[in-house]
């Protein structure tokens, strides 16, 4: 494909998306209230469209197209698993919407560091966010890099498609914060389902048909759609990836702090239904895409460039390739920008403002505006390693997070639950994690993804048992996340 349409479509895509942002401008953010949570003013379509863009990122049309390519039909199930894990929503949703309305909290981390009464809890929590989702921020930076790569054949390097992504991302992150964000993503994300999908059907046409498609697969490609189907995947395998996954929505902070943004729960249940419509369209389309690229281009060397070879082939018009194109980039960097925006905050939030007692509310927002090009730099640094499968690097940073998971039920659940508990349990667990996945040792041969959790929870558990919670901050913090 012409490097020159490649350039053409992202200048046109450039340009709606800063008219999007500029509009949505209400006058400058004054605190981090406003540039952070929008005022706490989110409508429910907004907000449906938006964490539906920020958690289908690059991932989908690039890694988990290329993760059914590599593994078949194992990536659907795999991907069912984390729309069955958004459930988990409908239960911490409201209770994330009332405490953070009644205590005024900015970031997840801020509402652990106050339900466990310690400081160290909410820069701990912030802390190893920052560890674990900068390399994921750095898949999505990947993602582009080898989208731009593949579809021009070269003509567009690598490290230039990253470069793009990042300088979109901040530019988008700076505007107005995150009702600018909110609002480019939803326009995002109306774009690149209706492209993605309508192409996914044209390409599916012209292989043939859906009939035809699957008999190819189940001819020329039976492990394709066999479980555990060419060997990426096994039970292990397959758990490792799963579990993590299925708690994305609360372990994830650019995530979870979606669910302080809602203007009403009203609004919060609308943005609920609207993403597991999106995520399942979504899912269907990518996984569409891996088994056409298999039928299409059997002999990739890397299962990532099944989506921009196809894009690139004779099988999809240019124009409409580049559109589906653009759609994947704008993926890639609504999540970007949320991942800079809500790190930014925690570092503002829960280390710069516990670092500077009586830092006001000013300062706090130009420390978080400040550290963005930083955050921005480190994704781009380790995008450059170009390391493993984008879907497998997605999980090992999930695989990370989910300690920070127990700490989070606990604090709405259970009363025993300690500052001390909590602090173990996250650098416990979340060390043992970070040491497996760079030695490459797992204990029985079983991934992080599967134990870090049972780990993370034992530990916290445990350690609430022989320690004194704060009997008086837990009631009042329950009796708040229920509405009391």
């Amino acid at each position: 494909m012409s490097d020159t349409l490649i350039w053409g479509a992202i200048a046109v895509y450039l340009l709606a998306a800063l008219v999007t942002a500029w509009r949505s401008r209400t006058g400058a953010a004054r605190d981090m209230s406003g540039y952070f949570l929008g005022h706490r003013r989110m409508g429910g379509f907004v907000s449906a469209l938006s964490y539906s863009a920020t958690t289908y990122s690059a991932f989908m049309m690039v890694g988990l197209a290329g993760l059914t390519y590599a593994g078949g039909v194992g990536a659907f199930g795999f991907e069912i698993v984390y729309f069955a894990g958004v459930s988990l929503v409908a239960i911490f949703g409201p209770r994330f919407w009332a405490v953070g309305r009644r205590f005024g909290f900015i970031t997840p981390s801020e509402m652990l560091g106050h339900r466990y009464e310690s400081g160290a809890v909410a820069v701990v929590v912030a802390l190893t966010s920052c560890l674990f989702l900068i390399p994921y921020a750095a898949v999505q930076l990947a993602g582009v890099g080898y989208l731009l790569s593949g579809m021009s054949d070269g003509a567009i390097p690598f490290t230039t498609g990253v470069i793009v992504a990042t300088l979109l991302a901040l530019v988008f992150s700076w505007i107005s914060g995150i009702r600018s964000v909110m609002w480019t993503d939803a326009l995002q994300a109306l774009f690149m389902i209706v492209a993605s999908t309508l192409v996914a059907l044209l390409v599916v046409r012209g292989l043939g048909g859906f009939g035809t498609l699957f008999d190819t697969l189940a001819d020329r490609h039976p492990q394709a759609l066999s479980v555990p189907g060419s060997g990426l995947f096994s039970l292990t395998t397959f758990l490792g990836l799963t579990i993590p996954w299925f708690f994305f929505s609360l372990s994830n902070p650019q995530v979870s702090q979606r669910l302080f943004m809602p203007v009403s729960l009203a609004a919060m249940r609308r943005m609920l239904l609207g993403f597991m419509v999106f995520g399942f369209i979504y899912t269907l389309v990518s996984v569409l895409w891996g088994f056409s690229a298999l039928v299409a281009f059997p002999g990739l060397e890397t299962a990532d460039l099944a989506t921009p070879t196809l894009l690139a082939s004779t099988h999809v018009p240019p124009l409409l390739g580049v559109i589906v194109m653009v759609g994947i980039l704008a993926a890639a960097v609504s999540t970007i920008d949320s991942i800079m925006l809500t790190l930014s905050s925690m570092i503002a939030r829960d280390v710069y403002a516990r670092t500077r007692p009586g830092a006001s509310e000013r300062a706090q927002l130009r420390c978080g505006i400040g550290v963005i090009p930083l955050i921005a730099l480190l994704a781009l640094a380790f995008a450059e390693l170009q390391l493993d499968l984008i879907a497998v690097l997605s999980v090992a940073a999930s695989a990370g997070l989910v300690v920070i998971v127990p700490a989070i039920v606990g604090a709405f659940f259970w009363h025993q639950g300690t500052a001390a508990g909590a602090l173990v349990s996250i650098l416990g667990a979340g060390s043992c994690v970070l040491l497996s996945q760079f030695s490459g040792f797992h204990p029985l041969g079983l991934p992080p993804g599967i134990w870090g959790i049972g780990l993370a929870g034992g530990l916290f558990v445990g350690v609430s048992l022989v320690t004194r919670a704060g009997a008086e901050r837990a009631d009042e913090f329950m009796r708040a996340a229920v509405g009391n």
